[in-house]
């Protein structure tokens, strides 16, 4: 308790220790810090302060509105301006800000994307700079790469079925499992099976290059996805749309986070962490080179990190917290922040994932996507 205090003590600059009471106080402040939402951002705190926080994500405005509104308690005098972007646009966007004029300083203090290889992409070329605190210096050596881009949450990527379309003694729990109900006889998942579209999916074609890394049945799973008629969603919302409808009955590699969400807002939705190995994908952030007030970004960023932040994290967005995501147990497993991500995004072992993608996939005579290649990553809000 003293440590987290302390750590609300130096985010406000304080001089004394604050008291209980004090955060409390503070935290029962609600009015100067309501957020004013628009459809693909908000704002918070008070329209004349010169301590402006630009804050670029691909996190859901609904999702991290609590969040946010939380970090203007605590700091009431920072004007806070929060645009949702995709993970394609965040990264598409530093780059082009970087060629255009590499010594100006302009654009987001702080970027968060669920696209955790591309924010590994932008730390390795040189897009980020390096930030070092109590809070980052706790994190595992997972969720820390070269003190420039960190995990601030996870999500474990699972499967999902309704319900009411699924009886729960077919329900596969390994990935093998899934492959046999494929091939049953009945055909029950045939024209009710969806997985991510990796030509235009970030996620997507993240989990899926992860699949083919890690699971040696990885191809004949894909093969058996395309004999079934699959179809394909650029996020899980639109996943979990089709499952709510009852268009689809099972989706492949969707995240925990808004899945619950759905649950909880009672629909007939069910999770299954694939018990062979279930991934754990990271939000990350990165302070970028360019920023104008890198400052304000490592103080959202320390936040975020913190046990008060990450207590917030959890309960607003659903996500897991960086401490508390490695269950060996349960064979979930966090993807490790590193150059380990950059392997599928180079050129030509890219090029070939998704010709053997397309070849399982896709209706023969199907054409690619116009540029012929998976965008390096395109939008996925949280999704």
């Amino acid at each position: 308790m003293h440590s987290a205090l302390a750590w609300v003590g130096r985010l406000l600059g304080a001089t004394a220790f604050l008291s209980v009471a004090t955060v409390a106080a503070m935290a029962t402040v609600s009015n100067a810090t309501a957020a004013e939402v628009s459809r693909d951002g908000l704002t918070l705190g008070p329209a004349d302060s010169k301590n402006v926080l630009i804050l670029h994500a691909s996190n859901s405005v609904q999702v991290f509105k609590g969040v946010l509104e939380d970090f203007g308690r605590l700091n009431p005098g920072v004007r806070l301006e929060y645009t949702e972007l995709s993970t394609q646009q965040l990264y598409q966007d530093t780059v082009a800000r970087a060629q255009d004029d590499a010594t100006a300083k302009r654009g987001p203090d702080l970027i968060i994307s669920s696209a955790m290889d591309l924010q590994t992409k932008l730390v390795n070329d040189g897009y980020a700079q390096r930030h070092v605190s109590p809070e980052t210096r706790a994190l595992p050596a997972w969720a820390n790469w070269r003190d420039e881009v960190f995990s601030i949450g996870t999500d474990p990527i699972v499967m999902v079925y309704n319900t009411k379309k699924l009886a729960a003694a077919r329900v596969p729990h390994t990935r093998r499992a899934l492959l046999s109900l494929l091939q049953a006889p009945d055909r029950p998942l045939a024209n009710s099976i969806s997985t991510y579209d990796v030509q235009g999916s970030g996620i997507g074609y993240l989990a899926a290059t992860q699949d083919t890394r890690l699971d040696s049945m990885a191809g004949a799973l894909l093969a058996a996805f395309g004999r079934n008629g699959v179809t394909t969603h650029e996020s899980t919302e639109d996943a979990l749309d089709k499952l709510e409808r009852g268009e689809i009955t099972l989706a492949y590699n969707l995240l925990e986070s808004y899945t619950r969400h759905r649950i909880d807002q009672g629909a007939p939705l069910a999770i299954i962490y694939p018990q062979d190995y279930t991934l754990m994908l990271s939000r990350s952030a990165i302070i970028p080179k360019q920023a104008s007030r890198g400052d304000l970004g490592a103080l959202l960023l320390d936040y975020l990190l913190s046990p008060r932040g990450q207590e917030m994290l959890a309960k607003q967005s659903g996500m897991r917290p960086v401490n508390a995501s490695v269950v060996p147990a349960a064979g979930i497993r966090p993807m490790a922040l590193g150059v380990g991500l950059l392997v599928y995004l180079d050129a030509l072992k890219k090029r070939h994932f998704l010709d053997l993608w397309r070849a399982a996939i896709l209706p023969t005579g199907e054409p690619p996507r116009p540029d012929g290649n998976v965008p390096v990553h395109t939008h996925q809000a949280v999704h």
